[in-house]
């Protein structure tokens, strides 16, 4: 299990890594511009939140836990999301399209974090996004044949495998601090919220999905999959189905 000290260093290299080639420009048919943008606009949006919410959870959370230094690796994962945010805004402007000051996807999330405070349901709740954020990103990338676009899609990519693991070892040691009762009712309420949120965004970009190469069928397989390596592992329930 690695400290938050290590994830502070981990967050401050990362953010020294140049991966993308602004020389480049936008380069996508009408047909592909069609299929991706409103999704790309969602995404983009979705990214680009202050985290004033997470950061005060953290910082509670941090407190109760004695671990100050939970408090900056937050700050920096979320310094990272912002980062994401930055470079497809950055990709829209040069496509000429506007960004996003409003959607129900990003809306209805916004609202569910103002209402919440446990460092549990953030985590959790990052953990769900961010599974589904790498099948997103992925598709995004195999959707069309731009090189900048692609590039960007990487770049997330590479990060986000990281988000997950902070957050999966996080959530792991809040869980694991849970008395026996309150552990067995999490296992299903987890599971529940991890494929229901799965089935909100698959609804939301499901053009995206398709256009990346996805049925529902293996885009639900795709989540399993991730399942089992993030929330089944925390609760201890993991079961290597896999061939």
């Amino acid at each position: 299990m690695k400290t938050s000290n290590y994830w502070i260093g981990h967050f401050k290299a990362s953010a020294l890594q140049q991966r993308i080639n602004w020389d480049l420009q936008p380069n996508l048919t009408s047909q592909e511009t069609a299929t991706i943008l409103t999704s790309l606009q969602a995404w983009q949006l979705a990214e680009t939140s202050e985290g004033r919410q997470l950061i005060a959870a953290a910082t509670k959370y941090a407190g109760q836990v004695n671990d100050p230094a939970y408090i900056e690796a937050v700050e920096l994962f979320i310094r990272e999301e912002q980062k994401h945010g930055a470079n497809l805004g950055r990709y829209l402007d040069r496509m000429q399209q506007p960004r996003k000051k409003l959607s129900w996807d990003d809306s209805l999330f916004r609202w569910t974090r103002h209402l919440n405070t446990s460092m549990e349901i953030w985590t959790l709740t990052v953990v769900v996004v961010e599974s589904t954020a790498q099948i997103f990103y992925q598709s995004l990338k195999d959707a069309t044949n731009c090189a900048l676009l692609q590039e960007i899609c990487t770049d997330i990519l590479i990060d986000e495998a990281y988000h997950i693991t902070f957050q999966t070892e996080r959530l792991g040691i809040i869980y694991g601090n849970k008395n026996q009762f309150s552990r067995s009712w999490r296992k299903p309420v987890y599971k529940a919220f991890f494929y229901g949120v799965a089935c909100v965004v698959w609804l939301g970009h499901r053009k995206l999905f398709k256009a990346g190469g996805n049925t529902f069928g293996g885009y639900l397989k795709k989540m399993r999959f991730k399942y089992v390596k993030t929330l089944e592992t925390v609760t201890g329930t993991a079961m290597m189905l896999w061939a």
